[in-house]
């Protein structure tokens, strides 16, 4: 059973050799890197997470191996890219839900806390899935990935004077949506 495993990956290598040579392969990385990378840059305003999500599109590439590349090489990275993307998105959201979790359980010995606590959590996130999409990436931006006001505006390719006027609406629309 083990020697059919083995050929089997075998045999895939060697039709993933012939339909997408390394020569090949090397040129579509080196022409289309650096456009998915600024592609995810775009998007996410992280650019470690931009590059870790273009080289595992190029991985995808290589280990897909398409049998032809009709079309734009380039709409299928943007493609493949864009997939992880929403991908590595949906990993963060689970994790900030097992954080509100443990906070919960630790809230848990007081009744009334955890009632408040819901509550205030159920309107932040209304509140924020009602900001305009400007305002919500600058404060997610700066709230939850840590960035500095001239981090972002170089990331969104704005002023800092916008993100900072983009940042000030922004919490005072959720000051008055959460009643704070």
């Amino acid at each position: 059973m083990l020697k059919s495993r083995n050929h089997c990956v075998v045999s895939h290598y060697n039709k993933a050799i012939s339909t997408l040579t390394r020569e090949e392969f090397k040129n579509i990385f080196d022409t289309h890197f650096s456009d998915v990378r600024n592609y995810i840059y775009y998007r996410s305003g992280d650019q470690e997470l931009a590059t870790d999500v273009a080289q595992e599109t190029f991985m995808k590439l290589w280990e897909k191996q398409p049998e032809s590349l009709k079309g734009s090489i380039k709409a299928l990275l943007f493609k493949i890219a864009g997939d992880i993307f929403i991908s590595q998105l949906r990993k963060r959201n689970v994790a900030m839900k097992y954080n509100v979790k443990v906070v919960e359980a630790e809230l848990s010995e007081n009744p009334f806390e955890l009632m408040k606590y819901k509550e205030l959590l159920r309107n932040y996130e209304q509140a924020l899935e009602k900001l305009p999409d400007k305002q919500r990436t600058v404060f997610l931006l700066s709230r939850m990935d840590g960035l500095k006001y001239f981090e972002i505006a170089d990331n969104l390719g704005v002023s800092v004077k916008a993100v900072e006027k983009r940042m000030k609406n922004a919490l005072e629309y959720l000051r008055k949506a959460i009643g704070r």
